[in-house]
């Protein structure tokens, strides 16, 4: 009963502290773009809805707008490359029908090749 308790307070909080700006939906062809805030009004994330599904790349942004991570989604399931960003490091992650395939860990210290 007390983690119960617990769960619903937590959860009565998350709501009282959730964001004050609304989340925008613009509709771009057959594609709804949803745009998603923090509380001082910089986006949070943006991405697309296509008949209520996740669809398209998403990305999300930290407070000061720069990328943490880019997603692609199909009729609401993970596929694709993901990118997620951190301070010392890119992960990128690989996606198939909502099953992790692959992970690739890029560190700053790693060497780029090029080929001009």
């Amino acid at each position: 009963m007390k983690k119960i308790l617990t769960l619903i307070v937590l959860c009565v909080a998350a709501i009282g502290y959730s964001q004050d700006k609304e989340v925008t939906y613009t509709a771009e062809g057959n594609l709804v773009k949803a745009t998603y805030y923090y509380e001082d009004g910089s986006i949070s994330t943006q991405g697309y809805f296509n008949d209520k599904k996740l669809t398209g790349e998403w990305t999300r942004f930290d407070k000061e707008g720069n990328k943490v991570q880019i997603a692609n989604y199909k009729d609401g399931k993970k596929v694709g490359k993901w990118f997620v960003w951190n301070d010392d490091s890119l992960r990128e992650i690989n996606y198939d029908n909502n099953a992790i395939v692959d992970v690739n860990l890029w560190k700053h210290e790693a060497k780029l090749a090029s080929n001009k």
